[in-house]
């Protein structure tokens, strides 16, 4: 690409200028990947949200809705939203569907009292029966790279207290909140080989470039259609597919905390549009000029935000790679 084309580029146009396309190769590769295992249909775990609804749209279109079996996973802290869109969504496509609580998994492993006294120990005033919470990371774009979590407390939709965690107990809550994604995963298996279907996963590039996704847990899949289609493509996906509205307008979250807390505030720190101009940018080595005339940030910014991406990448690596294996003969 030429330097006077990249200064030119509208990202936001270049990547979803072919979306059609898009979506037809991506009816192939499902059609493919389904016939090359020799499987019936396709499991997939729907969460109310656009990247479950494109899939769910782009397999019952391929494979017909009688080879497409949706299942809801809702736990106790899930928004009740989730469930009342993902049934919606199997219904308009004519999907047969079951609702399978994890939350008996997730009492029987203590997850939700673990959880709650690592809470308590951070908010001494937390009192779950009037507190929601979120974990939460400062907003980049205005605190730079600073990196420190914090609960958020939430009583009657207002905010009413913010406490910093420490390290160990942060780590300590990504890893009871990663149990839910494992979860759903064990339960989307035990269904799929029932019925000889093979898993489908829903996890995008935005989130497989920043491993932001659960190893073997929403990442742990048969296949994965949307791998290279960023976060702003596959929003693009969902109005060609008519996905409904309600759903193209949720924020995206991955739905694990009491409140509703979207990636923007805890994973991306920033808006998704901005997010993906900056990975695609990286991808393709655009110049910073090409970067501000896109993102209206400055220089300074940008490099500081190409410095927080490249912090995430090497953070999420292990995540991101296949287990290493060692081979005796080589």
């Amino acid at each position: 690409m030429q330097i006077t084309e990249e200064m030119s580029m509208n990202i936001i146009e270049e990547l979803n200028g072919n979306i059609e396309n898009i979506a037809l190769k991506l009816r192939g590769f499902i059609r493919d990947q389904v016939t090359g295992f020799k499987k019936k249909g396709v499991v997939i775990g729907v969460s109310g949200g656009i990247d479950s609804a494109v899939i769910l749209t782009l397999c019952v279109q391929e494979l017909g809705k009688e080879n497409v079996y949706g299942l809801l996973l809702p736990e106790e802290e899930s928004a009740p939203s989730s469930k009342t869109l993902g049934a919606d969504i199997c219904e308009s496509l004519g999907v047969s569907y079951e609702e399978v609580p994890i939350s008996p998994i997730l009492r029987s492993l203590n997850i939700y009292d673990k959880k709650e006294q690592i809470i308590k120990k951070a908010c001494p005033e937390y009192d779950a029966r009037i507190h929601k919470t979120s974990l939460m990371l400062p907003d980049f774009l205005n605190t730079g790279l600073l990196n420190v979590p914090y609960i958020r407390l939430v009583k009657n939709g207002e905010t009413v207290g913010k406490y910093r965690l420490k390290a160990t107990d942060y780590l300590e809550l990504i890893g009871l909140q990663g149990v839910k994604q494992r979860s759903r995963m064990l339960v989307q298996y035990m269904y799929a080989e029932t019925m000889n279907y093979a898993v489908c996963g829903t996890t995008n590039k935005t989130e497989m470039v920043l491993g932001q996704f659960v190893k073997y847990g929403d990442g742990g899949v048969d296949l994965e259609p949307l791998a290279d289609c960023y976060k702003v493509q596959v929003y693009a996906l969902g109005k060609l597919l008519n996905v409904n509205e309600e759903i193209i307008k949720r924020p995206p979250s991955a739905d694990t905390w009491s409140h509703y807390t979207t990636d923007e505030e805890f994973y991306w720190r920033m808006p998704i549009q901005i997010m993906d101009q900056l990975l695609y940018a990286q991808e393709h080595h655009l110049p910073l000029q090409a970067i501000e005339k896109n993102t209206g940030l400055s220089r300074e910014t940008i490099e500081k935000a190409q410095r927080h991406i490249s912090r995430i990448k090497d953070n999420t690596e292990y995540i991101r790679a296949a287990p290493p294996v060692c081979y005796i003969n080589r």
